[in-house]
């Protein structure tokens, strides 16, 4: 590896998605892609992840962290955040819009999220519970839809709130819930056509698909 790449960020060995660009590490990888920060990886193992090693840079043995010279961090909206601030591509310039930009990933993580991956979770008990689920997942949408109306992105010039909250509804592709809300389903769409994110999905892919031997 070239002694001038010095961001590291670790990622599943076999990510359990599939390659399909949901793990947590996809975010990072869009953010470094987005700013032009090269980038290694670090594969863990699920039994590696629990070890002492990885928990010094992630102390709930969970993926990704990110190290750069002396800092060291974890939670993938934290890394985002760090990578939108220090490297001022990612955030917008004015102050109160800045602010909202960080609002938005926050909104991504904590409001928008927790009902999608309630709807991901395969237990009998959660199959009695879904239509619920779902109808929590559909006033979330409705409510981000009804913001974001027919603008691009979500404050103006794309951002880190929109890379977190596309992030996100990612996760629906499969369930057609997100094609209820048209420019929700372009929104997504808009982000994955960004060259930075298909770098980033092409990368994650590429480890996947050499874990598996393909």
């Amino acid at each position: 590896m070239s002694n001038k790449i010095s961001t590291i960020i670790t990622v599943f060995e076999r990510s359990p998605d599939r390659g399909r660009g949901l793990a947590r590490d996809m975010p990072v990888r869009w953010a470094l892609e987005e700013v032009g920060e090269p980038y290694e990886v670090r594969l863990v193992s699920f039994e590696a992840m629990k070890e002492p090693a990885h928990r010094a840079r992630q102390p709930f043995g969970q993926i990704p962290t990110y190290e750069r010279g002396d800092l060291v961090l974890f939670e993938s909206g934290a890394i985002v955040f760090h990578i939108a601030e220090h490297y001022r591509r990612l955030l917008p310039d004015d102050p109160n819009a800045r602010a909202r930009a960080i609002a938005w990933m926050f909104s991504a993580l904590n409001t928008v999220e927790p009902p999608i991956i309630n709807r991901g979770v395969h237990e009998p008990w959660c199959e009695q519970r879904r239509p619920l689920v779902e109808e929590g997942i559909r006033d979330r949408l409705g409510d981000l839809s009804a913001r974001l109306g027919d603008a691009d992105w979500l404050e103006g010039a794309f951002s880190a709130g929109d890379l977190m909250m596309v992030s996100v509804l990612r996760r629906l592709h499969a369930s057609g819930i997100l094609n209820e809300y048209p420019n929700l389903h372009t929104y997504v769409r808009r982000g994955e056509a960004r060259p930075a994110f298909k770098r980033a999905f092409d990368a994650q892919l590429a480890v996947f698909t050499a874990a598996s031997g393909g």
